[in-house]
């Protein structure tokens, strides 16, 4: 449900965190070497992840931002491309935070509500394709959060 509803008869506004909408806003997955891969594939593909979080303002002014989940899956067996899979999942946040908590909240809190969403539709497009799904593990958005600010200081 992506509609919040006010607690103890308080404004939904004043809520710290609102997810308004969430939505897939790219999915691509590709066999390049169909249908051959699967006349060959013997082994479990090798997958390498890549997984990146953006956050954006819709309207300025407004606490209202648009958070993406970006996620892509190559897989490889015998040194064969199996897959290629890439999805953006994004969510449309109402944050009413401190200006000091906004960027945790925008690039840990939201992706971690977005994440299981996106891990289920990354499952099902694999699968669907042919493949065993991609499980993805949970992802630790605090860790990725504070590396990526530790090169972000670190290149200033």
């Amino acid at each position: 449900m992506s509609e919040a509803m006010p607690v103890n008869g308080g404004d939904a506004a004043q809520m710290p965190l609102i997810l308004n909408i969430q939505f897939t806003k790219d999915l691509s997955f590709e066999v390049p070497n169909a249908p051959g891969i699967f006349a060959t594939l013997r082994e479990q593909p090798r997958i390498d992840l890549a997984l990146d979080v953006q956050a954006r303002p819709i309207q300025d002014g407004e606490p209202v931002y648009e958070v993406s989940l970006m996620i892509r899956a190559d897989a490889k067996a015998q040194d064969q491309a199996c897959f290629i899979a890439e999805l953006t999942y994004c969510g449309i946040f109402t944050v009413n935070v401190p200006q000091e908590h906004l960027e945790p909240v925008l690039l840990v809190e939201c992706p971690r509500l977005l994440f299981p969403f996106a891990r289920n539709i990354l499952a099902e497009v694999t699968r669907d394709g042919g493949f065993p799904p991609v499980m993805l593990n949970p992802i630790d958005f605090v860790q990725l959060w504070q590396s990526r600010r530790g090169q972000t200081s670190g290149t200033a």
